[in-house]
């Protein structure tokens, strides 16, 4: 398996430009079939559903669409795809659905690993209903999560565990399912955060053990709204507020007002275009998407590798922070004696953008003692060889 880079980069406008983009974590650049399928549906032409115009029938097919697409890429029913203006925003509903069965007493199991919005909504959901929030902690040599303080954490009393499928900051990736199950044995509901994992691997939520699991396609060349996904019979047991006349079947009662076809459509031009990076023979999209996002990751394995190589011969003066030996292609480092601010700047200047600071990373920059801001580095399906030495000679020309 492998991906022809050249012909890959050849769709993105962005490239042109001659910067080397390692941003990627907080959102990846979007290639020209994805801003194609956005305008197409924009004039299309295009109206509100229904079964009888052309234009009707454009923004039916858009939802549809959608929901397939991202069926495939997530192993779920198409029943089960809920869009969403962001992860963030879905997380906050739902934390609203599902704090409406919670009662005083109960209890709730987050992650110190986790990025802030699958975090900050459920701690508040709980203070609403006098439900008591317990921890999984990290540990600090590994970087990993403290898989003893999670068994102290479950009880019988608990009634959701949320945790991510991989760190936006560190790229750690705990067994998840191992954590599902373990929750599952006590009877309470797991809500993945697959924001960025999703960016680097192919998502099998059942095989994840998730009851929910939320992604954003704008992490992967799509455009900016947020995906959830679940069984659509458990979907079927959540019971939102909602306006009188809105729909209220499954999954459109949790998609409150009229849903932005233009970018629905370019969510699902993103998925054919991961499926088709390095397709091999496949007769359907998920086979397709199988055997692309595998290359990838091989892909994305070598510049790490490549990276991770130039770090350490740059010496003390970086701190890796990153020690998970599983995790995604994403590299958080601090600068010994210099503001990772001015390293940023640094780069910039050099056509390599490198993001500081904390990310919304509160809870592992906290338990952590990380210097805040910290330099993050993530590699994406454009980036080459190149790009990384770009990046090492301008670290190294600050150092």
């Amino acid at each position: 398996m492998a991906i022809d880079l050249t012909a890959l980069r050849a769709h993105f406008p962005s490239l042109d430009t001659g910067l080397a983009f390692f941003d990627g974590p907080g959102g990846t650049q979007t290639p020209r079939p994805v801003a194609d399928a956005i305008a197409a549906a924009l004039t299309g032409p295009l109206s509100n559903r229904g079964t009888i115009s052309p234009s009707e029938l454009n923004a039916e097919r858009a939802v549809a669409d959608f929901r397939v697409a991202y069926a495939d890429l997530l192993g779920v029913p198409a029943g089960g795809v809920v869009h969403g203006r962001s992860a963030t925003q879905l997380t906050y509903d739902f934390s609203r659905h599902l704090a409406k069965g919670w009662k005083a007493g109960d209890e709730i199991v987050l992650s110190r690993l986790d990025h802030d919005a699958n975090v900050r909504p459920w701690v508040q959901a709980a203070e609403r209903a006098g439900v008591t929030v317990r921890w999984i902690e990290i540990d600090a040599d590994t970087t990993e999560l403290d898989l003893d303080s999670y068994e102290r954490a479950l009880s019988p009393r608990t009634r959701l565990v949320a945790v991510t499928a991989a760190s936006n900051v560190l790229g750690t990736k705990p067994p998840v399912r191992r954590i599902a199950d373990r929750a599952h044995e006590v009877g309470a509901l797991v809500y993945v955060d697959g924001v960025h994992y999703a960016a680097h691997h192919l998502v099998d939520v059942p095989a994840f053990g998730a009851d929910l699991f939320v992604c954003s396609p704008y992490k992967f060349l799509g455009p900016h709204c947020g995906v959830l996904a679940a069984a659509p019979e458990f979907l079927e047991t959540l019971r939102p507020d909602k306006l009188v006349p809105s729909p209220d079947t499954v999954p459109e009662r949790f998609e409150f007002g009229t849903l932005p076809y233009e970018i629905l459509a370019g969510a699902t031009a993103a998925v054919d275009f991961l499926a088709a990076m390095d397709p091999g023979a496949g007769s359907t999209r998920r086979e397709r998407l199988t055997r692309s996002l595998g290359a990838l990751h091989e892909h994305e394995q070598d510049l790490r590798t490549r990276l991770e190589q130039g770090l350490r011969a740059l010496g003390d003066a970086v701190t890796v922070h990153s020690k998970a030996p599983d995790r995604t292609p994403t590299t958080l480092m601090t600068l010994e004696g210099r503001d990772a601010r001015e390293a940023q700047a640094h780069l910039a200047a050099r056509d390599v953008l490198a993001p500081a600071g904390s990310f919304y990373a509160y809870e592992p920059f906290t338990a952590l003692k990380l210097e805040d801001p910290a330099l993050r580095v993530g590699l994406a399906p454009y980036n080459t060889t190149d790009d990384v030495d770009r990046l090492l000679d301008g670290l190294a020309a600050f150092l």
